[in-house]
């Protein structure tokens, strides 16, 4: 009899659910720093705020 675990190839199911995790906290670091507060954006906004009250 033919053993066919061994000639197996292809993506595994843990290999796929991995890959999906590291997706989804690549997307939500990327949806917090484009959506969060931002100190460098904070930065040139007070700096607009002060060149106006001069």
């Amino acid at each position: 009899m033919k053993d066919f675990n061994s000639n197996r190839k292809g993506i595994t199911l843990i290999a796929l659910v991995i890959t999906i995790v590291v997706l989804l906290i690549l997307a939500g670091v990327t949806i917090v720093t484009l959506m969060g507060d931002n100190r460098n954006n904070n930065k040139s906004t007070r700096g607009k705020d002060r060149d106006r009250k001069i």
